[in-house]
Protein backbone atom coordinates (compact mmCIF):
# COMPACT_ATOMS: atom_id res chain seq x y z
CA UNK A 1 0.00 0.00 0.00
CA UNK A 2 1.13 3.88 -0.76
CA UNK A 3 0.72 6.48 1.90
CA UNK A 4 1.33 10.03 0.60
CA UNK A 5 1.66 12.81 3.21
CA UNK A 6 1.46 16.47 2.29
CA UNK A 7 3.44 19.68 3.56
CA UNK A 8 2.28 22.61 2.40
CA UNK A 9 2.93 26.58 3.50
CA UNK A 10 0.65 28.53 5.46
CA UNK A 11 0.50 30.77 2.42
CA UNK A 12 -0.92 29.34 0.08
CA UNK A 13 -4.73 29.56 -0.46
CA UNK A 14 -5.99 26.04 0.84
CA UNK A 15 -8.88 25.64 -1.41
CA UNK A 16 -6.68 26.46 -4.58
CA UNK A 17 -4.10 24.40 -3.43
CA UNK A 18 -6.75 21.02 -2.95
CA UNK A 19 -8.04 21.65 -6.27
CA UNK A 20 -4.69 21.79 -8.08
CA UNK A 21 -3.84 18.57 -5.93
CA UNK A 22 -6.65 16.56 -6.36
CA UNK A 23 -5.84 16.66 -10.42
CA UNK A 24 -2.66 16.51 -9.69
CA UNK A 25 -2.94 12.80 -7.63
CA UNK A 26 -6.08 11.98 -10.47
CA UNK A 27 -3.75 11.80 -12.81
CA UNK A 28 -0.76 9.52 -11.37
CA UNK A 29 -3.79 7.32 -9.77
CA UNK A 30 -6.37 7.19 -12.06
CA UNK A 31 -7.63 3.66 -10.89
CA UNK A 32 -6.90 5.34 -6.55
CA UNK A 33 -4.69 2.71 -4.87
CA UNK A 34 -3.10 5.11 -2.37
CA UNK A 35 -4.43 6.10 1.00
CA UNK A 36 -3.99 9.86 1.38
CA UNK A 37 -2.64 10.83 4.53
CA UNK A 38 -2.43 14.79 4.12
CA UNK A 39 -1.08 16.51 6.73
CA UNK A 40 -0.43 14.02 9.62
CA UNK A 41 2.11 11.95 9.85
CA UNK A 42 1.75 10.05 12.66
CA UNK A 43 1.80 6.62 10.95
CA UNK A 44 5.01 7.67 8.43
CA UNK A 45 6.70 4.28 8.20
CA UNK A 46 4.03 2.02 8.13
CA UNK A 47 2.80 1.93 4.75
CA UNK A 48 5.09 -0.73 2.07
CA UNK A 49 5.44 3.20 0.58
CA UNK A 50 5.73 6.83 2.08
CA UNK A 51 5.29 9.77 -0.17
CA UNK A 52 5.59 13.00 1.25
CA UNK A 53 3.79 15.10 -1.38
CA UNK A 54 5.32 18.90 -1.35
CA UNK A 55 2.39 20.77 -2.46
CA UNK A 56 3.79 24.40 -2.70
CA UNK A 57 7.18 26.41 -2.40
CA UNK A 58 8.11 27.56 1.34
CA UNK A 59 7.18 24.32 2.56
CA UNK A 60 11.10 23.91 3.53
CA UNK A 61 10.80 24.60 7.21
CA UNK A 62 8.23 22.48 7.71
CA UNK A 63 9.80 19.47 6.54
CA UNK A 64 12.95 20.33 9.28
CA UNK A 65 11.09 20.48 11.82
CA UNK A 66 9.33 17.18 10.72
CA UNK A 67 12.57 15.46 10.05
CA UNK A 68 13.48 13.79 13.80
CA UNK A 69 10.20 12.69 14.31
CA UNK A 70 10.75 11.02 10.65
CA UNK A 71 13.73 9.62 11.06
CA UNK A 72 12.49 7.91 14.33
CA UNK A 73 10.75 5.70 11.99
CA UNK A 74 13.83 3.86 10.42
CA UNK A 75 13.07 5.64 6.59
CA UNK A 76 16.02 6.30 5.43
CA UNK A 77 15.35 6.77 1.99
CA UNK A 78 12.68 10.25 1.24
CA UNK A 79 10.48 10.08 -1.38
CA UNK A 80 9.07 13.21 -2.50
CA UNK A 81 6.64 14.04 -4.58
CA UNK A 82 5.99 17.78 -6.73
CA UNK A 83 4.03 19.02 -9.71
CA UNK A 84 4.60 21.92 -11.56
CA UNK A 85 2.64 24.28 -9.98
CA UNK A 86 2.81 26.55 -6.37
CA UNK A 87 6.78 26.37 -6.98
CA UNK A 88 5.94 22.70 -5.46
CA UNK A 89 9.86 21.57 -7.39
CA UNK A 90 11.61 24.17 -6.02
CA UNK A 91 11.24 23.09 -2.44
CA UNK A 92 11.71 19.76 -3.26
CA UNK A 93 14.90 20.46 -4.54
CA UNK A 94 16.11 22.71 -1.09
CA UNK A 95 14.46 19.84 1.03
CA UNK A 96 16.47 17.00 -1.55
CA UNK A 97 20.09 19.21 -1.42
CA UNK A 98 18.94 19.57 2.53
CA UNK A 99 19.06 15.78 3.16
CA UNK A 100 22.32 15.16 1.69
CA UNK A 101 23.80 17.78 3.44
CA UNK A 102 22.90 15.41 6.17
CA UNK A 103 23.73 12.27 5.13
CA UNK A 104 20.58 11.49 4.40
CA UNK A 105 19.07 10.15 0.61
CA UNK A 106 16.43 10.52 -0.86
CA UNK A 107 14.58 11.87 -4.75
CA UNK A 108 12.04 13.92 -6.40
CA UNK A 109 9.66 12.55 -8.05
CA UNK A 110 8.60 15.14 -11.00
CA UNK A 111 7.69 14.63 -14.82
CA UNK A 112 4.79 12.98 -16.65
CA UNK A 113 2.40 11.67 -14.65
CA UNK A 114 3.55 8.25 -16.57
CA UNK A 115 7.22 8.59 -15.51
CA UNK A 116 5.81 9.02 -11.67
CA UNK A 117 3.17 6.62 -11.84
CA UNK A 118 6.20 4.10 -13.37
CA UNK A 119 9.07 5.55 -10.88
CA UNK A 120 6.48 5.07 -8.02
CA UNK A 121 5.31 1.19 -8.93
CA UNK A 122 9.11 0.17 -8.95
CA UNK A 123 9.67 1.50 -5.65
CA UNK A 124 6.64 -0.10 -4.63
CA UNK A 125 8.20 -3.45 -6.05
CA UNK A 126 11.06 -2.93 -4.04
CA UNK A 127 9.53 -1.77 -0.88
CA UNK A 128 7.28 -5.11 -0.95
CA UNK A 129 10.86 -6.98 -1.56
CA UNK A 130 12.16 -5.59 1.36
CA UNK A 131 8.78 -6.82 3.49
CA UNK A 132 9.25 -10.60 1.98
CA UNK A 133 12.64 -10.62 2.89
CA UNK A 134 12.52 -9.52 6.21
CA UNK A 135 12.44 -11.90 9.04
CA UNK A 136 12.73 -14.86 7.12
CA UNK A 137 15.41 -17.54 8.05
CA UNK A 138 18.20 -19.03 5.99
CA UNK A 139 19.47 -22.51 6.34
CA UNK A 140 23.23 -23.18 5.83
CA UNK A 141 23.13 -27.07 6.23
CA UNK A 142 26.50 -28.52 6.51
CA UNK A 143 28.42 -25.65 6.07
CA UNK A 144 29.68 -24.12 2.34
CA UNK A 145 31.90 -26.59 0.09
CA UNK A 146 35.79 -26.48 0.41
CA UNK A 147 36.36 -25.02 -3.13
CA UNK A 148 33.84 -21.73 -2.70
CA UNK A 149 37.11 -20.09 -1.45
CA UNK A 150 35.77 -16.58 -2.38
CA UNK A 151 31.77 -17.09 -1.41
CA UNK A 152 32.20 -15.55 2.07
CA UNK A 153 29.42 -13.92 3.61
CA UNK A 154 28.83 -11.71 6.47
CA UNK A 155 25.79 -13.00 8.79
CA UNK A 156 25.75 -9.71 10.58
CA UNK A 157 25.61 -7.38 7.62
CA UNK A 158 22.86 -9.71 6.03
CA UNK A 159 20.49 -9.27 9.07
CA UNK A 160 21.24 -5.59 8.77
CA UNK A 161 20.49 -5.01 5.91
CA UNK A 162 18.07 -7.53 4.55
CA UNK A 163 16.68 -8.63 8.07
CA UNK A 164 17.38 -12.20 6.84
CA UNK A 165 19.10 -14.60 9.81
CA UNK A 166 21.67 -16.87 8.46
CA UNK A 167 21.52 -20.47 10.48
CA UNK A 168 23.83 -23.47 10.69
CA UNK A 169 22.36 -26.94 10.70
CA UNK A 170 24.27 -29.56 10.71
CA UNK A 171 24.39 -32.19 7.77
CA UNK A 172 23.78 -35.22 10.43
CA UNK A 173 20.12 -33.52 10.90
CA UNK A 174 19.53 -34.13 7.19
CA UNK A 175 20.92 -37.59 6.91
CA UNK A 176 18.90 -38.89 10.32
CA UNK A 177 15.96 -37.40 8.18
CA UNK A 178 17.10 -39.23 4.84
CA UNK A 179 17.36 -42.09 7.55
CA UNK A 180 13.32 -42.05 8.78
CA UNK A 181 12.19 -40.97 4.80
CA UNK A 182 13.81 -45.04 3.36
CA UNK A 183 11.08 -46.63 5.72
CA UNK A 184 8.27 -44.64 3.40
CA UNK A 185 7.04 -45.54 0.05
CA UNK A 186 7.50 -42.55 -2.28
CA UNK A 187 5.59 -41.27 -5.56
CA UNK A 188 7.36 -39.13 -8.27
CA UNK A 189 4.21 -37.28 -8.37
CA UNK A 190 4.44 -35.06 -11.10
CA UNK A 191 7.85 -34.32 -11.54
CA UNK A 192 8.11 -36.96 -14.51
CA UNK A 193 10.42 -35.74 -17.46
CA UNK A 194 9.09 -36.42 -20.98
CA UNK A 195 11.94 -39.34 -21.91
CA UNK A 196 12.25 -41.75 -19.82
CA UNK A 197 15.55 -42.09 -17.97
CA UNK A 198 18.50 -44.68 -18.17
CA UNK A 199 18.24 -48.17 -15.49
CA UNK A 200 20.76 -46.33 -13.80
CA UNK A 201 18.91 -43.03 -13.05
CA UNK A 202 15.32 -44.56 -12.53
CA UNK A 203 16.77 -46.21 -9.66
CA UNK A 204 18.15 -43.50 -8.25
CA UNK A 205 14.86 -41.31 -8.03
CA UNK A 206 12.77 -42.55 -5.34
CA UNK A 207 15.52 -41.24 -2.49
CA UNK A 208 15.91 -38.50 -4.59
CA UNK A 209 13.01 -38.28 -3.60
CA UNK A 210 13.65 -38.76 -0.17
CA UNK A 211 16.25 -36.28 -0.07
CA UNK A 212 13.57 -33.30 -0.86
CA UNK A 213 11.21 -35.13 1.37
CA UNK A 214 13.96 -34.75 4.07
CA UNK A 215 14.76 -31.34 3.10
CA UNK A 216 11.25 -30.24 3.59
CA UNK A 217 11.35 -31.74 7.16
CA UNK A 218 13.80 -29.17 8.20
CA UNK A 219 12.19 -26.25 5.81
CA UNK A 220 9.37 -26.76 8.71
CA UNK A 221 11.56 -27.80 11.64
CA UNK A 222 13.35 -24.64 10.95
CA UNK A 223 11.16 -21.94 9.71
CA UNK A 224 13.28 -21.55 6.56
CA UNK A 225 12.23 -19.44 3.98
CA UNK A 226 15.25 -20.31 2.10
CA UNK A 227 18.26 -23.31 2.38
CA UNK A 228 21.51 -24.19 1.08
CA UNK A 229 23.11 -27.66 1.29
CA UNK A 230 26.63 -28.85 1.38
CA UNK A 231 25.03 -30.96 -1.60
CA UNK A 232 28.61 -33.08 -2.87
CA UNK A 233 28.66 -34.70 1.03
CA UNK A 234 25.44 -36.37 0.00
CA UNK A 235 27.22 -38.24 -3.31
CA UNK A 236 29.45 -40.44 -0.36
CA UNK A 237 26.67 -40.62 2.45
CA UNK A 238 23.66 -41.37 0.30
CA UNK A 239 25.00 -42.09 -3.60
CA UNK A 240 22.58 -39.50 -4.57
CA UNK A 241 22.17 -36.05 -4.73
CA UNK A 242 20.14 -33.13 -4.28
CA UNK A 243 19.93 -31.83 -7.68
CA UNK A 244 16.15 -32.59 -7.94
CA UNK A 245 15.24 -31.44 -4.36
CA UNK A 246 16.23 -28.21 -5.16
CA UNK A 247 14.54 -28.16 -8.76
CA UNK A 248 11.37 -29.34 -6.55
CA UNK A 249 12.13 -26.36 -3.95
CA UNK A 250 12.65 -23.57 -6.16
CA UNK A 251 10.01 -23.97 -8.26
CA UNK A 252 7.71 -24.17 -5.05
CA UNK A 253 9.23 -20.64 -4.33
CA UNK A 254 11.89 -21.86 -1.73
CA UNK A 255 15.26 -20.02 -2.92
CA UNK A 256 17.37 -22.84 -2.84
CA UNK A 257 21.17 -23.26 -3.80
CA UNK A 258 23.87 -25.92 -4.40
CA UNK A 259 27.10 -26.38 -2.60
CA UNK A 260 26.46 -24.03 0.46
CA UNK A 261 26.82 -20.98 -1.86
CA UNK A 262 24.81 -18.37 0.55
CA UNK A 263 26.42 -15.30 -1.81
CA UNK A 264 23.93 -17.44 -4.88
CA UNK A 265 21.14 -18.27 -2.25
CA UNK A 266 21.24 -14.61 -1.36
CA UNK A 267 21.16 -13.71 -5.25
CA UNK A 268 18.06 -15.84 -5.71
CA UNK A 269 15.98 -14.48 -2.48
CA UNK A 270 16.39 -11.22 -4.01
CA UNK A 271 15.16 -12.67 -7.36
CA UNK A 272 12.10 -14.50 -6.00
CA UNK A 273 11.36 -11.38 -3.94
CA UNK A 274 11.63 -8.83 -6.83
CA UNK A 275 10.19 -10.96 -10.03
CA UNK A 276 8.84 -13.98 -8.41
CA UNK A 277 11.22 -16.34 -9.78
CA UNK A 278 14.26 -17.64 -8.17
CA UNK A 279 16.73 -17.87 -11.41
CA UNK A 280 19.05 -20.53 -12.69
CA UNK A 281 22.17 -20.84 -10.59
CA UNK A 282 25.29 -21.87 -12.76
CA UNK A 283 28.63 -21.19 -13.53
CA UNK A 284 30.11 -20.34 -16.96
CA UNK A 285 31.99 -23.21 -18.71
CA UNK A 286 32.74 -21.08 -21.91
CA UNK A 287 33.13 -17.23 -22.67
CA UNK A 288 34.20 -15.40 -25.57
CA UNK A 289 34.46 -11.68 -24.52
CA UNK A 290 34.97 -10.64 -28.39
CA UNK A 291 31.50 -11.76 -29.12
CA UNK A 292 29.72 -11.95 -25.53
CA UNK A 293 29.06 -15.50 -25.85
CA UNK A 294 28.70 -17.43 -23.04
CA UNK A 295 28.17 -21.10 -21.69
CA UNK A 296 26.17 -21.36 -18.72
CA UNK A 297 25.66 -25.00 -17.27
CA UNK A 298 24.82 -26.70 -14.09
CA UNK A 299 22.95 -30.00 -12.80
CA UNK A 300 19.66 -28.88 -11.12
CA UNK A 301 17.50 -25.85 -12.71
CA UNK A 302 13.82 -25.30 -11.11
CA UNK A 303 11.22 -27.43 -13.51
CA UNK A 304 8.99 -24.17 -13.57
CA UNK A 305 11.51 -22.66 -15.45
CA UNK A 306 11.96 -25.17 -18.09
CA UNK A 307 9.40 -26.13 -20.66
CA UNK A 308 10.74 -29.80 -20.70
CA UNK A 309 13.40 -31.67 -19.04
CA UNK A 310 15.05 -35.46 -18.58
CA UNK A 311 16.84 -36.62 -16.10
CA UNK A 312 19.84 -37.51 -15.79
CA UNK A 313 23.48 -38.16 -14.01
CA UNK A 314 25.44 -35.66 -11.60
CA UNK A 315 27.75 -34.79 -13.42
CA UNK A 316 31.10 -34.80 -11.59
CA UNK A 317 30.31 -38.11 -9.77
CA UNK A 318 27.97 -40.08 -12.55
CA UNK A 319 25.53 -41.10 -9.76
CA UNK A 320 22.09 -39.74 -8.76
CA UNK A 321 19.94 -37.46 -10.46
CA UNK A 322 20.52 -34.58 -12.42
CA UNK A 323 18.35 -31.69 -14.17
CA UNK A 324 18.50 -31.63 -17.95
CA UNK A 325 16.00 -28.76 -18.46
CA UNK A 326 15.20 -27.19 -21.65
CA UNK A 327 15.53 -22.91 -20.77
CA UNK A 328 13.16 -20.91 -22.94
CA UNK A 329 15.01 -18.51 -25.50
CA UNK A 330 14.58 -14.92 -24.91
CA UNK A 331 15.64 -11.99 -22.97
CA UNK A 332 17.32 -13.25 -19.07
CA UNK A 333 19.14 -10.62 -16.40
CA UNK A 334 22.23 -12.43 -14.76
CA UNK A 335 22.70 -11.39 -11.26
CA UNK A 336 25.35 -11.94 -8.85
CA UNK A 337 25.78 -10.14 -5.13
CA UNK A 338 28.50 -10.68 -2.80
CA UNK A 339 27.94 -12.16 0.58
CA UNK A 340 29.11 -8.65 2.07
CA UNK A 341 26.14 -7.42 0.16
CA UNK A 342 28.90 -4.38 -0.99
CA UNK A 343 29.14 -5.77 -4.62
CA UNK A 344 26.26 -6.83 -7.34
CA UNK A 345 26.66 -7.88 -10.83
CA UNK A 346 23.69 -7.14 -13.24
CA UNK A 347 23.69 -7.60 -16.94
CA UNK A 348 21.08 -7.86 -19.13
CA UNK A 349 20.94 -10.40 -22.12
CA UNK A 350 19.35 -12.78 -24.43
CA UNK A 351 19.04 -16.76 -24.22
CA UNK A 352 20.11 -18.29 -27.60
CA UNK A 353 20.61 -22.01 -27.18
CA UNK A 354 20.42 -24.77 -25.20
CA UNK A 355 22.91 -27.62 -26.19
CA UNK A 356 23.68 -31.03 -24.27
CA UNK A 357 27.14 -32.30 -24.24
CA UNK A 358 28.39 -35.22 -21.75
CA UNK A 359 31.17 -33.27 -20.51
CA UNK A 360 29.37 -30.86 -18.81
CA UNK A 361 26.75 -30.00 -15.79
CA UNK A 362 23.30 -31.30 -17.34
CA UNK A 363 21.50 -28.26 -17.63
CA UNK A 364 23.64 -26.34 -20.45
CA UNK A 365 22.47 -22.62 -21.80
CA UNK A 366 24.49 -20.04 -23.98
CA UNK A 367 24.01 -16.31 -23.19
CA UNK A 368 24.81 -13.07 -25.20
CA UNK A 369 26.03 -10.62 -23.25
CA UNK A 370 27.51 -7.63 -23.79
CA UNK A 371 31.50 -7.84 -24.42
CA UNK A 372 32.38 -5.66 -21.39
CA UNK A 373 30.19 -7.65 -18.90
CA UNK A 374 31.02 -11.25 -20.60
CA UNK A 375 35.09 -9.46 -19.58
CA UNK A 376 33.82 -8.86 -16.01
CA UNK A 377 33.48 -12.76 -15.79
CA UNK A 378 37.42 -12.93 -16.89
CA UNK A 379 38.40 -9.41 -14.88
CA UNK A 380 36.51 -9.09 -11.16
CA UNK A 381 33.70 -11.96 -11.02
CA UNK A 382 32.09 -12.17 -7.81
CA UNK A 383 32.85 -16.20 -7.03
CA UNK A 384 31.87 -18.36 -10.40
CA UNK A 385 27.99 -19.12 -9.14
CA UNK A 386 25.71 -16.38 -11.06
CA UNK A 387 21.52 -16.32 -11.17
CA UNK A 388 20.29 -16.38 -14.98
CA UNK A 389 16.48 -14.56 -14.12
CA UNK A 390 14.04 -14.66 -16.98
CA UNK A 391 13.06 -11.08 -18.34
CA UNK A 392 14.69 -8.19 -18.25
CA UNK A 393 15.11 -6.92 -14.80
CA UNK A 394 17.92 -5.12 -14.50
CA UNK A 395 17.15 -1.98 -13.74
CA UNK A 396 14.90 -3.40 -11.33
CA UNK A 397 17.67 -5.19 -9.45
CA UNK A 398 20.26 -2.00 -9.55
CA UNK A 399 17.80 -0.06 -7.84
CA UNK A 400 17.51 -2.66 -4.97
CA UNK A 401 20.84 -2.81 -5.07
CA UNK A 402 21.28 1.01 -4.34
CA UNK A 403 18.62 1.68 -1.76
CA UNK A 404 18.54 -1.81 0.09
CA UNK A 405 22.00 -3.41 0.11
CA UNK A 406 23.85 0.23 -0.19
CA UNK A 407 22.40 2.78 1.38
CA UNK A 408 20.54 0.95 4.27
CA UNK A 409 22.34 1.45 7.43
Amino acid sequence: MISIYTITSGLHDEAAVRSLSDAFLGGIFPDGGYDFKGACFDDFGEAELNIIYVRTGGAEGIFEELLPKLLETGVSYFTLLTSGTSNSLAASLEILSYLRQKGLRGEVLHGSAEYIRGRISQLEKIAQARIRLYGSTVGVIGQPSDWLISSVYDEGTILQKLGVLVKDIPMEDLLAEFDRQKAREVDPGTDLPLAVPAPEVRKSVPDAIRIYNALKVLVETHDLGALTIRCFDLLGTVHNTGCYALAKLNSEGIPSSCEGDVPALLSMMVAQALTGCTGFQANPARIDVQTGEMLFAHCTIPFNMVDEFNYDTHFESGIGVGIHGHFPEGPVTVFKLSGTLDRAFIAEGELFRNQYEQNLCRTQVWLRLSPADARYFLTDPIGNHHIIIPGHCGDLLREFFSLVCVLRN
